[in-house]
């Protein structure tokens, strides 16, 4: 039974789909992110710190005691941060550790404000929210519904003796005066902070302030404030060693005080704290201890809240994390199970005694609809939200904070990849020029494009008509790949440098290969005795597995070396495997087509102009009459 010969297939169906193709890359190109952009960004693609040159950050690694940290804690913090700025969309960065406590991030562009952002703790605490007050003013006269009380029903704090009858805002769980002695002024500070802060303040101011048992009120007590506006001269490092009851009931104490503190002032989760929010101005929030930390989360993602058409960082936590969030939240919604706030024998070190929860204030913690507790998203030293808590929630959080998509996404990488183990503090940036870089990109492209008119004048020499097949492909080709270069790069934060190009260098020699590895298989075909326009099916087919095969291990070797190395290596295999992937397209919607068209046509059977050459000769001398012998036609082998 004769065998089916392979059909040439439907070249018009093809070229659609190749048509399909550069219509969805130019058309992300073009209308994809591209709001505000000027015709010029649109077509650009994103370039490496070796070609347009970018930032060079230097953050140094501080610690409470002033020693330079362990090794495995700046390197721990080193890859924190690397994740960091990855996800940032900053690809290839440079991060690297120098001496015993700097990194050195380097990125191309202009990317100071991230690159800061990256250095951030992020330490998260969920706390309850105990009391409110706003800065320099007590919680009667402020105009917020939500936190104040009406004046006519809060009688003096200090003549509110019990919890149950009183609307107190008594804030601070607090010792008597007299138990305020020297020792408790011992806290946990450098000697010259403690001495600063004494200087500042006075003897007298200092005893007044630990002394208080709620948030001064100016106007019903003047002289007391009016003894404690030293306060209001210090600054964020030295308010951060006062006591937590100081930094809430003093008035002059701001927020803009209060969130000036170093990182990691507020970062123990038993300590009862002070934070305000971070843009420094409404509440002064006393919070609970934390049992759900960030540590508890497992996944951290930022998402457009329909609802309300506001951007959102949604948490999914872990298995203990979840059931400390359920239970945090619990707690939240019966805001009169736990112990009342001046019941509660408060340490010197800001924690407290016994297991049950201390009550939030009923004035000024609670929401102003069903009376609930708030609970605070704590970010390193402010709050981020205070919601009120109306249900018990057995599922995941949200954190809200009139984001910009930009701040929920860095909050969520933040977050997702976990705190830093150490506190950094900017200490250099720099402009980094691309003058060498560019004289290297030059020079490379001077030699691909020598390169490449060598290897069109080879291919057009041997093969003639089908080297404008070879030509035609390397053009598409390259306008797929620029196209995918700028869409990656404006959608994944992938970044062309030098190593990137040296592997689209690479893989136009592959791509040459695919093409010798056809048309030779079309010669083999012709000189076994097929006509020119039934070996093209024939030669595909069989040229077909060749080059597949090939591209395959080509792209395997890609994908080993991307997963197996770091830096300009791992862009130059991802540059090599799309480019591989891009030249299989081209393999099977543009040259294959092509050449099935060309085969239909009085020139691709002219051994002069097809460059098929003397493969037809002898075809046309083994289909003719010239003797070899007697009786014999002219034949010659394959």
């Amino acid at each position: 039974m004769a065998q089916t010969p392979p059909s040439a297939g439907h070249p018009g169906r093809q070229l659609l789909v190749l048509g399909l193709a550069f219509a969805f890359l130019f058309g992300m190109m073009f209308f994809a992110g591209t709001a505000g952009m000027s015709t010029t960004e649109r077509i650009t693609p994103k370039l490496g710190l070796d070609l347009i040159g970018g930032t060079r950050v230097v953050m140094q690694a501080v610690t409470v005691d002033g020693q330079e940290p362990e090794p495995d804690q700046l390197e721990q913090a080193r890859q924190i941060i690397e994740s960091r700025v990855n996800a940032l969309g900053v690809e290839e960065a440079e991060v690297v550790s120098e001496g015993g406590d700097l990194i050195v991030i380097s990125v191309a562009g202009e990317s100071e404000d991230a690159l800061r952002s990256v250095g951030d703790p992020a330490e998260l605490r969920f706390r309850k929210v105990l009391a409110r007050t706003a800065a320099g003013v007590s919680p009667p006269e402020l105009p917020d519904a939500e936190a104040t009380p009406d004046p006519d029903a809060s009688p003096d704090p200090e003549a509110s003796p019990a919890p149950e009858t009183s609307p107190q805002p008594e804030a601070t769980p607090a010792p008597s005066p007299e138990a305020a002695t020297e020792e408790e002024t011992d806290i946990e500070a450098p000697e010259d902070l403690r001495d600063q802060v004494m200087q500042i303040v006075g003897e007298e101011a200092m005893q007044a302030a630990l002394g208080l048992t709620a948030p001064v009120d100016p106007a019903e007590d003047p002289e007391l404030a009016q003894l404690l506006q030293p306060f209001g001269e210090l600054d964020g490092p030295q308010v951060a060693v006062l006591p937590t009851r100081v930094q809430f009931n003093v008035p002059d104490i701001t927020c803009e005080q209060l969130n000036a503190r170093p990182a990691g002032s507020i970062q123990d989760p038993d300590e009862l704290v002070v934070a305000c929010d971070a843009q420094g101005f409404g509440f002064k929030n006393l919070l609970d201890r934390s049992t759900v930390l960030g540590t508890a989360v497992d996944d951290a993602s930022a998402v457009v809240d329909t609802n309300v058409n506001q951007w959102v960082v949604s948490l999914s936590f872990n298995r203990e994390g979840q059931r400390n969030w359920t239970d945090l939240t619990r707690e939240a919604v019966r805001p009169d199970a736990g112990v009342p706030l001046e019941q509660q024998q408060i340490a010197e070190d800001n924690t407290y005694a016994g297991e049950r929860p201390i009550q939030c204030d009923p004035f000024s913690a609670r929401g102003p609809s069903d009376g609930h507790c708030l609970v605070a998203v704590v970010l390193d030293n402010q709050v981020v939200s205070a919601p009120e808590i109306r249900s018990v929630i057995g599922g995941d959080a949200e954190i809200r904070g009139d984001f910009t998509a930009a701040e929920a996404r860095e909050l969520a990488t933040q977050l997702r990849y976990g705190a830093l183990p150490l506190t950094f503090v900017p200490q250099e940036e720099q402009t980094v020029t691309p003058t060498l870089g560019l004289e290297y990109l030059r020079a490379g492209l001077i030699a691909a494009g020598i390169g490449v008119v060598l290897v069109m004048a080879y291919v057009f020499f041997y093969y003639r008509l089908l080297g404008l097949v070879i030509f035609g492909s390397l053009i598409v080709s390259s306008l797929l790949t620029f196209a995918a270069l700028v869409v990656l790069g404006r959608g994944i934060g992938y970044t062309l440098t030098l190593a990137g190009i040296s592997g689209f260098i690479v893989a136009v020699g592959i791509a040459s290969d695919s093409f010798i590895i056809y048309f030779e298989r079309l010669k083999d075909e012709i000189r076994s005795g097929r006509t020119a326009r039934s070996a093209v099916p024939r030669a595909w087919v069989r040229a077909r597995r060749t080059i597949l095969t090939a591209n395959a291990v080509t792209l395997m070797a890609a994908i080993v070396l991307y997963l197996l190395s770091a830096g300009q290596v791992r862009g130059f295999a991802f540059a090599l495997g799309l480019a591989t992937i891009l030249d299989l397209l081209t393999v099977f919607t543009f040259r294959h087509p092509m050449m099935v068209l060309l085969a239909r046509t009085r020139a691709f059977l002219s051994p002069t102009v097809s460059g098929l050459g003397k493969a037809l000769e002898l075809d046309r001398k083994a289909a003719g009459t010239t003797p070899a012998g007697p009786g014999m036609p002219q034949t010659k082998e394959a």
